[in-house]
């Protein structure tokens, strides 16, 4: 079936965008443009959990990365996190958003794989940001 959805469709998903993300990154005004469509998007998409609530972190950590203000993450995570940014925004959905309920399914399903994979990063950002909030 066409549009049946896994998690390993997702995955493939986020591996196929890492070049375009790389390349991305090299342009902060571009990066700028992104996390704020990325964020008006995710607006969209209806409250599935813990997982969703740390878009807000994951978005915060590619600005604060691309102004250089926290440097203490791999490129590469940055990258997995652009890279799904990407599939949100501007790739063929596997599951097509026009479809009620269901069409959000996999824009969820890739950030939610982005951020199980980055989670310790976005965990070791959140508390470098707090810190930073306490000074």
């Amino acid at each position: 079936m066409e549009n049946e959805f896994n998690l390993d469709k997702a995955k493939e998903v986020l591996d196929s965008g890492m070049e375009q993300a790389q390349e991305l990154l090299q342009d902060p005004s571009q990066i700028n443009d992104l996390l704020k469509t990325a964020e008006e998007k995710i607006r969209e998409i209806p409250h599935v959990g813990e997982d969703i609530a740390n878009v807000p972190a994951m978005l915060s950590m590619v600005k604060s990365y691309i102004t250089k203000e926290y440097t203490a993450v791999s490129p590469k995570v940055v990258a997995a996190v652009v890279s799904a940014l990407v599939y949100l925004l501007k790739r063929k959905d596997l599951i097509p958003d026009t479809i009620p309920l269901i069409g959000k399914v996999d824009d969820i399903a890739v950030m939610i794989v982005a951020m199980k994979v980055i989670e310790p990063e976005i965990n070791a950002y959140k508390a470098w940001k707090e810190t930073q909030q306490q000074q």
